[in-house]
């Protein structure tokens, strides 16, 4: 939050495919508390728990809000096997709050709103650049480099190829 910016140009030191989850909600009724509260605080508790255990294969993300009512995460993952092994993981919290969040699923639907979208993005499909920024985003998850180790023009970055591929 009051991370201090880093002077001039940087990019992003991803390497092979980037996974990428956006996952939110949406407040629907003020009034509701007691159907979204938990919601936000279950998405909390799982970046917590995530954090305490690399192993999980979340390597960074960002918490975003749009409005009052709107909340995002973009959370950068290893692989989607590892996103799929953490979503049904038996020992972690994201599957107990998901049976919960079924079981209300009829009382809660009408106050908060969820979704997510996954995407598998591979090498040569993404490329950033940071202007006189904190790290943060791709970069804050997987390493900051100067631009120009990945190229001063966005085709240039587009075309790295790392040494593995």
């Amino acid at each position: 939050m009051f991370a201090k910016p880093i002077q001039g140009r940087t990019t992003a030191g991803a390497e092979g495919e980037v996974v990428v989850l956006l996952i939110g909600m949406r407040i629907n009724h003020f009034r509701g508390v007691h159907h979204w509260l938990p919601v936000l605080l279950a998405m909390l508790r799982m970046l917590r728990e995530l954090g305490r255990d690399k192993g999980r294969g979340l390597l960074g993300h960002t918490l975003l809000t749009g409005s009052p009512r709107t909340y995002c995460v973009v959370q950068y993952w290893e692989s989607k096997e590892k996103l799929y092994a953490y979503a049904s993981a038996p020992d972690m919290f994201h599957r107990r709050a998901w049976a919960i969040m079924n079981r209300r699923e009829k009382k809660s639907r009408r106050h908060v709103g969820l979704w997510h979208e996954s995407y598998v993005v591979p090498e040569g499909g993404y490329e950033s650049i940071y202007a006189d920024m904190p790290v943060h985003g791709l970069a804050r998850a997987t390493g900051v480099l100067p631009l120009e180790a990945r190229g001063r023009r966005a085709a240039d970055r587009f075309a790295h190829r790392s040494s593995a591929n």
